[in-house]
């Protein structure tokens, strides 16, 4: 019964693998065969988790292969994968069991040419243009003069040097250096964090606050300045506060912070003159305008001291305007002696008219009447004094009573104020005192300033750098001419002078032979 019902297995020499032990050899086969790649593909499907590795997928037209790199990995690239980019990877070949698939670890992705960093510089630009981070309304304007200037840089590179000499040139400032990594995946972090960084300085704190900040890296290649091109610079740039000047590579080169930031410079020392203007320039020009301004007001005084006596010419005589009011005034003392003798007439007849009422009773009454009116006045006035001056004594009596708590506030607000008199005195005494040491401070540092300028801008540090000063006769020769009439020629140099020959060693020099001693 038993076979009718079970089938026996047939009989076979070949082994029996697990799934596990299945896909663990030919994890091995794959690894062992494809330990090192580089493959050249088209980037598709880019996704990035919270975990920091990276998926993506390399393509052609034909076949499709996935691609992995860890956090490790992905923190080293120079330059990550993006969607549509054309790249070689490099890495090892691996399976992953849980889904039956092979897949490539990259270790590194670097860009299929020129072309494919041009359209990823491109596809990028044209983003961020997009969300208007490169709109000119939005751009600052760059300070006239500022007191400090940020530079973001190389600390050791000769960029650093060409700017601070440029400056000290034109109009030394105030310079704060914030050292970055100008090339390598550190670079677009530095930069950001260092243009972050002078956005966060306090105004009026133990740092000063730049007034402006130059971003400056020497020339390179497409691949040395991709750091500027990064999205995480361009934003820095264009939300900074702080009015910024792009001077990355030479004057051919541009990269996307050139766009954001508020000003592109062709070169980093064109940078520093951009900064700031020329010292000389703005103090001949201030002269000019003084100048300009003394003779516009002398030529204005001018001009209204004509326009005066023009005026005056045109205006009348002082005798014309005073002959109709002399001649009416001549005219009223004329007739003034017989109105005069006229009145007088009028007021006799006005006397002798009631001068027949002025009888003595009646003046005699009229003096009766006038006394008992005064004397009725008299003792009403007694009477009102009294009172009055009983009034004024209750008054006097409470002003008393009161005079005393009053005249102890007054004393002592009159001492508090004097107190508050004395103590701003002494302070004033004290700052008195301090004032002039102050004022020789700051105008010993303004002429030792001023004499570091002097030093810096004479000759003998010209000679310093290689330069020499010629004379010919006692006199400074700049051509050749002069110097072949010289009888005597003399060189100076930073550590000494030298003197050579005349028309002597130049002559023998003619005629064959090189003179010794002799610079011709």
């Amino acid at each position: 019964m038993s076979d009718l019902f079970e089938d026996r297995p047939a009989a076979t020499n070949a082994p029996e693998f697990t799934v596990s032990e299945l896909s663990g050899a030919v994890k091995k086969v794959i690894e062992g065969e494809f330990g090192q790649v580089r493959v050249r593909g088209e980037v598709g499907r880019v996704s990035r988790p919270a975990s920091g590795h990276l998926y993506f997928a390399l393509k052609d037209d034909r076949a499709s292969l996935d691609a992995v790199s860890w956090k490790g990995q992905v923190a080293r690239m120079q330059v990550r994968p993006e969607e549509g980019m054309e790249v070689i990877a490099t890495g090892r070949m691996t399976t992953f069991p849980g889904q039956s698939k092979y897949q490539m670890i990259v270790d590194d992705v670097a860009p299929a040419g020129a072309g494919a960093l041009m359209a990823m510089l491109e596809k990028r630009k044209a983003a961020l243009g997009a969300e208007g981070l490169f709109d000119p309304a939005r751009k600052k304007p760059i300070p006239y003069l500022p007191k400090v200037i940020g530079v973001v840089t190389s600390p050791s590179g000769a960029v650093i040097r060409d700017i601070l000499h440029r400056l000290r040139d034109r109009f030394p400032r105030h310079v704060l250096i914030w050292p970055v990594a100008v090339q390598g995946q550190a670079c677009a972090g530095d930069v950001a964090a260092a243009i972050r960084g002078f956005n966060a300085i306090e105004p009026g704190g133990p740092i000063p606050r730049p007034d402006l900040i130059i971003v400056a890296r020497g020339g390179g290649s497409l691949e040395d300045l991709w750091g500027f091109n990064e999205e995480i610079v361009v934003r820095a740039a264009a939300a900074s506060r702080i009015p910024l000047i792009s001077a990355v590579g030479h004057e051919t080169d541009t990269t996307l912070i050139d766009y954001a930031s508020d000003l592109r410079a062709p070169t980093p020392t064109a940078a520093a003159e951009l900064a700031v203007p020329v010292r000389l320039e703005l103090v001949a020009t201030l002269d000019a305008s003084a100048a300009r301004l003394s003779r516009g007001v002398a030529q204005g005084v001018g001009l209204r001291g004509q326009r005066l006596r023009d005026l005056a010419r045109a205006l009348p005589r002082p005798e014309a305007l005073l002959a109709q009011p002399r001649q009416r005034f001549d005219g009223a003392v004329l007739r003034l002696g017989g109105a005069l003798g006229m009145a007088a007439s009028k007021k006799r007849a006005s006397y002798s008219a009631v001068a027949g009422r002025l009888r003595p009773e009646a003046l005699l009454a009229l003096l009766a009447r006038r006394r008992e009116q005064g004397l009725s006045l008299m003792r009403a006035l007694d009477t009102a004094r009294a009172r009055r001056v009983e009034r004024a004594s209750d008054r006097v009596g409470a002003l008393s009573a009161r005079l005393a708590p009053a005249l102890a506030r007054v004393i002592a607000d009159a001492a508090r104020k004097t107190g508050e008199g004395r103590a701003k005195l002494l302070l004033l005494d004290a700052r008195l005192q301090a004032a002039p040491a102050a004022r020789l401070a700051a105008l010993s540092e303004r002429l030792d300033s001023l004499d570091r300028i002097r030093t810096t801008l004479g000759y003998a540090e010209t000679l310093k750098r290689g330069y020499a000063v010629v004379r010919g006769d006692g006199h400074v020769v700049t051509s050749k001419a002069a110097a072949e009439k010289a009888l005597s020629v003399e060189v100076e140099f930073a550590d000494g002078r030298l003197v050579l020959g005349g028309k002597g060693p130049r002559k023998a020099k003619a005629e064959g032979g090189p003179a010794q001693g002799s610079l011709f």
